[in-house]
């Protein structure tokens, strides 16, 4: 079998490095505390007495704006069940609606939720976070002219967090059709594009102003808890990253050499996990006060496995798609663990750190595979063959001291 260096060399047609999918969290600076909860109450709602009954108003008239819309607009509700996969509901109802630049449903979902609980203590009212509870979220599921499919998440209970879910490889596919690019999509990435290096460079195009121009156009066209004036005077949400996969797909020629590069992957990489050799993937001193689990796992997901590398809460996986892509990918789930905080500017600051990850993974793998003979090979040497010149060449008997030498010599 061909070596990990020879299956990247000779059979990659096409290699794509992208953001894949960000998950970001909207959150309201000024409500983060009781005291601004209280504030706002008194002075922006003009509510002297900061009572909970004034929370569930501004809840109610969430709900009922919500609602109104959907009506006037014909935007069908789904209420979710519980464990139910929301992905799978959503991608069935896009396909019957064909919904383009505009909202395809509202979901609503019971989910757990720091949201914040009233009690009168010696006649004054006392807010806290310090249980979950579970409250309905609403979500928009949204198809968007430059970005495609997306969500947006609003907790309907104060402080009304938000969350912004999208893909960077959709945001690239729009670009390309904007372009007249020709492109095979594969799944969630890139099967074949006619111009590659314009391809790349979209994806490198994708920052922080986009994503955040993004979230305030949709902002302005769906219902919120905060009223236009709330939002005017500051009482309006900012993003910060709450989760972000960076992913680097390679397309091999023939299905047949991405499965002998992905098991050879798998076979010679057991050991990537070890404190020892994560340091050199991630680029990072690992002590024994470094915090976090250091492992390999391969995950099997019915006949197909995947291959996980973690350090701290940074989780490093490979795996084989669609049976023509190998996709190497990075998730950053607290960009704390690498020294960068979760601020929406960092985006590309952490984009380019996933980006180096990935590489040195495919680096370290490339000089650490396997280089001992294939089965194939071992057979050719212990059988008799004739040369080039007709020659009769005798066997190596495998087992001999001497063959056994010469195959560690190699």
């Amino acid at each position: 079998m061909a070596s990990i260096p020879a299956l990247l060399k000779d059979h990659v047609t096409l290699e794509v490095e992208c953001l894949d999918r960000l998950y970001l969290n909207g959150y309201i600076g000024a409500l983060a505390t009781s005291g601004g909860l209280v504030t706002f109450m008194r002075e922006q709602l003009d509510k002297p007495i900061p009572s909970p009954v004034v929370l569930g108003l501004v809840t109610e008239t969430f709900r009922a704006a919500v609602k109104a819309m959907a009506e006037r607009e014909q935007i069908p509700i789904y209420p979710f069940r519980p464990k139910e996969r929301k992905d799978h509901v959503a991608n069935q109802i896009r396909q019957q609606r064909g919904t383009r630049d505009g909202i395809v449903f509202i979901g609503v979902a019971q989910e757990k939720a720091q949201a914040f609980q009233g009690k009168k203590i010696n006649g004054q009212f006392q807010y806290t976070r310090d249980k979950t509870v579970y409250v309905n979220h609403y979500y928009y599921y949204i198809d968007d002219a430059d970005f495609g499919p997306l969500f947006i998440k609003v907790c309907s209970y104060a402080p009304w967090g938000t969350r912004l879910c999208l893909n960077g490889h959709e945001w690239a596919k729009r670009q390309l059709e904007k372009k007249g690019i020709a492109y095979e999509a594969l799944d969630n990435g890139f099967l074949s594009c006619a111009d590659p290096k314009k391809l790349q460079e979209i994806c490198d195009s994708l920052g922080p102003e986009d994503i955040d121009r993004l979230f305030r156009k949709w902002l302005e066209r769906i219902p919120l808890p905060m009223r236009p004036e709330d939002r005017e005077v500051g009482y309006d949400w900012s993003l910060s990253i709450w989760q972000m996969e960076v992913s680097l797909t390679q397309i091999f020629d023939r299905p047949l050499r991405g499965r002998e590069f992905f098991e050879e992957l798998i076979r010679d990489n057991l050991d990537l996990g070890r404190p020892d050799r994560v340091q050199l993937i991630f680029d990072r001193v690992v002590t024994k006060k470094t915090p976090g689990q250091f492992r390999t796992r391969v995950i099997q997901d019915g006949v197909h496995p995947s291959l996980h590398i973690n350090y701290k809460n940074f989780d490093l996986k490979q795996y084989f798609k669609e049976g023509r892509g190998c996709r190497t990918e990075g998730t950053f789930r607290h960009p704390n663990d690498l020294g960068v905080n979760k601020g929406l500017s960092n985006l590309s600051y952490l984009q380019k750190i996933g980006r180096e990850v990935n590489r040195r993974l495919l680096d370290v793998e490339r000089v650490s595979h396997n280089s001992g003979l294939s089965g194939d090979r071992i057979q050719r040497v212990v059988q008799p063959t004739v040369t080039a010149d007709g020659e009769k060449a005798p066997a190596l008997k495998f087992g001999q001291p001497r063959v056994m030498a010469l195959f560690l010599e190699r």
